[in-house]
């Protein structure tokens, strides 16, 4: 995409790799490249960082990208480790449950933690390591042309106003799943959104079950939630902060809004009976902290992510839906993955190619099994079986070693089984 730039105001020339967006991924990449002695800058969209957002949950090999960049001990000072996940049907009872990370014999943790303090996490460390000028906010970017030594950009304030041009070595686009980089490669493309409407929330509440529960509920056709805790003790009190996410299939193609802040009036009315003995949803909707609403969308697979001194990472390079956890996790890989590249190949291009080469089909996968069979195809597989009704023996429809080999086929595919992380 051309740019013009005055004559009085030449770009500033870098020998940085730029990196555009300072979420997860661009954060991460940024700590990356510093441990192998390769400088880069940060150009984020946004005013200001500060703790935003619900929760994530930190997979084992999510965790171990943390770990290889130093930040285990902070993650875990801030998290809550996940012990088990169960699956339950709509009407509280227990369909499956497995061991999760170090209980499961991972080298590596699962975490629950607040999206906002993993985010902080990776903001503080960038600069502590890097330096407070790391990272320049309120610099969105509009658009970028190259020639064969250097990528230049334009950016533009909040305000409206033009912000200096910038020439980069090269140029990384981490800036999400709206990425103003990717837009420019291709313009025609747009969310792909497939009628499962989603809303998200956190609540101050006692502890459900064991409190290290990741847990799964009814399915997307009859209401589906995902319950995980994710801070202890708030105040000194016994309760924890759990995290929830529900989600409906609607069956059209009309979406609720994009990361709406709501009351609990358009999630109730779906989850009004769920009282179980151990968990009364009800009121866990009700007495929320914090609900948004948000469409679940992700984007096709594209054929290429680098094209010569630009790539994608990230949300950017392969958006999927927020299902099995894998997002940050493939985010954080890229991150390492990228980097890893840049330090043996002098030529960024190639670089960027040989990154490429290694993520785009791994990824891709992910993304087309989120879609087809998540994590929670074992809820959807049951509901079927008994035909959405209470059972009084589940072995009478499934046996349990074929609902463990739905649960690790999936994380075969997304690459986090046990096998994969004990190499």
């Amino acid at each position: 995409m051309a740019i013009s730039v005055p004559a009085r105001e030449q770009p500033t020339t870098s020998g940085d790799i730029a990196i555009i967006g300072a979420g997860i991924a661009g954060l991460a990449l940024a700590l990356n490249l510093h441990a192998r002695g390769i400088s880069s800058q940060i150009y984020e969209a946004a005013p200001s960082l500060r703790e935003m957002g619900v929760g994530i949950t930190l997979l084992p090999h999510a965790v171990r990208e943390l770990t290889a960049l130093g930040l285990a001990e902070r993650i875990a000072a801030q998290a809550i480790e996940n012990r088990e996940s169960a699956f339950f049907n709509r009407f509280g009872q227990r369909i499956f449950e497995e061991p999760r990370g170090k209980f499961a014999g991972y080298p590596y943790p699962e975490f629950g933690i607040h999206r906002g303090k993993l985010h902080m996490t990776l903001y503080e460390a960038v600069r502590e390591r890097l330096g407070p000028n790391a990272l320049i906010r309120d610099m969105r970017c509009t658009g970028h042309e190259q020639d064969d030594e250097s990528v230049t950009l334009s950016f533009q304030h909040n305000d409206g106003t033009p912000a200096p041009a910038i020439r980069a070595v090269a140029v990384v686009a981490c800036d999400g799943i709206n990425s103003a980089v990717r837009k420019a490669h291709y313009p025609q493309e747009t969310v792909k959104f497939t009628g499962i409407n989603t809303w998200r929330g956190v609540t101050r509440m006692k502890p459900i079950l064991d409190g290290r529960t990741y847990m799964r509920v009814g399915s997307i056709r009859t209401g589906k939630l995902v319950i995980y805790p994710i801070v202890d003790n708030i105040e000194g009190s016994e309760l924890q902060l759990v995290n929830w996410m529900a989600e409906i299939e609607t069956g059209g193609e009309g979406s609720n809004d994009w990361n709406k802040a709501v009351g609990s009036e358009g999630v109730l009315p779906l989850f009004r009976d769920w009282q179980f003995d151990w968990l009364d949803v009800p009121a866990m909707i009700k007495n929320a902290d914090a609900i948004f609403e948000y469409p679940m969308v992700d984007k096709d697979p594209i054929d290429r992510w680098t094209f010569g001194r630009v790539t994608f990472a990230g949300d950017a390079a392969h958006p999927m839906y927020p299902r099995g956890s894998n997002g940050s996790a493939q985010a954080l890989i890229d991150a390492r993955t990228l980097a890893d590249f840049l330090s043996r190949i002098s030529d960024p291009c190639q670089a960027f190619l040989a990154y490429e080469e290694a993520r785009r089909e791994i990824t891709a996968n992910v993304v087309r099994t989120n879609r087809s069979n998540p994590p929670d195809i074992i809820n959807m597989r049951v509901e079927e079986l008994t035909g959405d009704k209470p059972f009084d023996n589940l072995e009478d429809f499934i046996e349990r070693g074929e609902l463990k080999a739905l649960s690790d086929n999936y994380k075969r595919i997304a690459g986090f089984s046990l096998q994969d992380l004990a190499r």
